[in-house]
């Protein structure tokens, strides 16, 4: 059976674009770039399908990496706390990628989530580091 991830983006300013992930009896908080057109290192990436596997990263150690997204590569779903436009003076702990937390809240007056690295944790063990496809659904 197919494993489907959802990711409900719910709001989106120059601070980030936030939203809720679930599957099945998990969920968590997301924040991601705010949309730029799917441009590298400063865009979300564009709603819709996406296969997603575990890789190895230097940085983050056995991660989630959505595939083929469109002109883009390695979006990995990690831990971090803010995703702003750096342009426009926020704070980013993101290129690209999805970061993943238990909460959501404000850190140093920014949009942000928390409880990131046990976030990611506990979604790699409910997923079972198999590999999902995951919908990314817009809903401002």
């Amino acid at each position: 059976m197919e494993r489907i991830v959802n990711l409900c983006r719910t709001k989106r300013s120059d601070q980030g674009t936030r939203g809720i992930l679930f599957s099945g009896d998990f969920f968590c908080h997301t924040i991601e770039l705010p949309w730029r057109d799917n441009k590298r290192g400063i865009s979300s990436i564009p709603s819709g399908e996406y296969n997603v596997k575990i890789r190895i990263s230097p940085r983050y150690g056995k991660i989630y990496h959505v595939k083929k997204v469109p002109n883009r590569t390695y979006i990995l779903m990690h831990s971090g706390n803010w995703a702003g436009d750096k342009a426009k003076g926020y704070k980013s702990n993101v290129a690209g990628c999805i970061l993943l937390g238990l909460k959501r809240g404000l850190l140093a007056n920014q949009w942000a989530i928390l409880n990131s690295r046990l976030a990611v944790k506990r979604f790699m063990k409910h997923l079972e580091m198999e590999p999902f496809t995951l919908k990314i659904l817009e809903n401002f």
